[in-house]
C-alpha cells in the first residue's frame, strides 16, 4: 500500500534589522498541502505541558497560535517592549519553568520575564533574564515550582531591536515519576477537540472545510467531537490514495514510549470495501512507503498492521458506536526494543509485543482521519474524539 506525502517547500527570507520595520516581513500561514518540517520543536530538562489557548499582547501577522505549532520556522511576532504571550493549561498545575526557542535566537538575545497566575488578573514573577543569543533551538529556564494555571512571558526587546519574536514555546511542569507504567508521568498534549476548533493540531490535508468539521454530536467526552468525511476524488496533497486528515508532528523518535488514548466512531453507513481504509496511522518521516504504524479498516475487520506486512491485531468493524483505543508504543526500529499493546474498550487486547515501529533514522508523526483507497465510491463518515498522549498509563486514563 504505497502513501506518500507532499513535502512543502520551505521559504527563507532575510530579517530586516531596523526598529519598527517588520520582524522579517513573511507571512507564515500554513498552506492546506503542507509536509514534514525537518525542524520541530525538541525540548531538554523540561516536561511539556499542553496549552489550550494562548494569546498576545498583539502581533504582526505572524499570531501567537504559531508557538505552539512544534514548527520552528513559524513564530509569534510583536514590536514594542513589554509585549507579552499567555499560555492558559485549562487547570491550575505545577509549573517548573517555560522551554522557549526564540526567532533568530542564534544572532540576537532576548531580555525577557516569566509570571504565573491562577486566574488570569493577578500575576506572580517568577523568573527574569536574557537568552543566550547563540542558537534557534528551545532553551529550558527553570523556577521553583509553583502551582498556577497560566505563563506569560513578557519581552523588554533584544540586543538589537524591539521587537518579541518567538517560534516556539512550552510551559514545563513537574517532572516527578508516578506508578503508571512508562518512562515517567505527564500529560505529553491533549487533541481533544475541546477548544471548539482543531488548534490543538499542527495541520490539515482537506479539499474543503465541511471535510473536517468539529461537532458538537456525537461526541464520546466533553463537548465537541471531530467529524471527517471523504467523497471520491478526495486528494488535497495530490498523493495516492482520497483522504482528510488532521497532522500532529508528535516527532517521535528512537527510543521514545508513550501512551495514546481516543475514541472512533464509524457511521451507520460507512463502506464495506475489500480494501484499505486508514483512520490512524503513524507515518515516517520520509516521504513514501507505508507508515510504521497504522490502523486500518478492511472489509468488516479493523487491523492494526506495523511496518507495512506485519498485522498484530484485528477485531470486528462496528458502526455506529464508540470504540475506545489506549495504545502503549516503544519507538525503535529494532525489533528487540519497540514494543505495541493494546486496550479495546477497556479490555487488554494485544499485550506487549516485540515488534520494529519505525523506520531507521526516521522519526514518526501522527495523522487522524480517513485516508483511503481512491476506487471506493461511497462516502466515508468516521468520527474521533478525545486524543491525548502522555508517559503513563494513569496519563490516559
Amino acid at each position: 500500500m504505497k502513501k506518500t506525502l507532499l513535502l512543502a517547500e520551505a521559504l527563507i527570507v532575510l530579517a530586516g534589522a531596523g526598529c519598527g520595520y517588520p520582524d522579517d516581513g513573511t507571512s507564515n500561514e500554513l498552506p492546506e498541502t503542507w509536509g514534514v518540517e525537518s525542524d520541530a520543536l525538541t525540548t531538554q530538562n523540561c516536561v511539556p505541558l499542553t496549552a489550550l489557548s494562548v494569546l498576545a499582547s498583539g502581533n504582526d501577522g505572524n499570531l501567537p497560535e504559531n508557538t505552539k505549532d512544534d514548527l520552528l520556522g513559524t513564530r509569534w511576532s510583536n514590536l514594542g517592549k513589554g509585549s507579552w504571550i499567555d499560555y492558559d493549561l485549562g487547570s491550575v498545575n505545577t509549573l517548573t519553568g517555560a522551554a522557549i526557542a526564540w526567532h533568530q535566537g542564534d544572532l540576537r538575545a532576548s531580555n525577557f520575564a516569566l509570571s504565573v497566575s491562577s486566574d488570569g488578573l493577578s500575576y506572580t514573577p517568577v523568573y527574569s533574564g536574557r537568552s543566550s543569543g547563540t542558537t534557534t533551538a528551545a532553551e529550558t529556564y527553570a523556577f521553583t515550582p509553583v502551582s498556577a494555571r497560566r505563563l506569560r512571558i513578557t519581552v523588554n526587546g533584544n540586543t538589537l531591536n524591539d521587537w518579541a519574536s518567538i517560534a516556539e514555546a512550552r510551559v514545563c511542569g513537574s517532572s516527578s515519576t508516578g506508578t503508571g507504567t512508562g518512562t515517567g508521568t505527564g500529560v505529553v498534549w491533549r487533541g481533544d477537540f475541546e477548544t471548539g476548533n482543531i488548534g490543538q493540531w499542527s495541520g490539515k490535508q482537506m479539499v474543503s472545510a465541511d471535510r473536517l468539521q468539529v461537532v458538537s454530536s456525537p461526541t464520546r467526552q466533553g463537548s465537541y467531537a471531530l467529524k471527517v468525511t471523504v467523497k471520491q476524488g478526495d486528494n488535497p496533497i495530490s498523493a495516492s490514495g482520497n483522504r482528510n486528515e488532521l497532522v500532529k508532528m508528535t516527532n517521535e523518535k528512537e527510543g521514545d514510549e508513550y501512551f495514546y488514548r481516543w475514541n472512533t466512531m464509524f457511521a451507520s453507513d460507512f463502506p464495506s470495501a475489500a480494501t484499505w481504509q486508514l483512520f490512524t496511522q503513524w507515518h515516517q518521516s520520509g516521504d513514501s512507503g507505508s507508515p510504521p504504524v497504522e490502523f486500518y479498516v478492511n472489509g468488516e475487520t479493523i487491523y492494526l498492521r506495523v511496518q507495512g506486512s506485519t498485522v498484530v491485531w484485528t477485531t470486528r468493524l462496528v458502526r455506529a458506536q464508540w470504540q475506545d483505543f489506549i495504545f502503549h508504543v516503544k519507538w525503535s526500529s529494532k525489533s528487540s526494543v519497540g514494543f505495541v499493546e493494546l486496550y479495546h474498550n477497556g479490555q487488554l487486547v494485544l499485550p506487549k509485543r516485540y515488534v520494529a515501529t519505525m523506520y531507521s533514522g526516521q522519526t514518526n508523526y501522527l495523522k487522524v482521519g480517513l485516508y483511503r483507497n481512491s476506487t471506493i465510491a461511497p462516502t466515508g463518515v468516521v468520527y474521533h474524539d478525545g486524543w491525548i498522549q502522555g508517559r503513563s498509563l494513569q496519563d490516559v486514563q
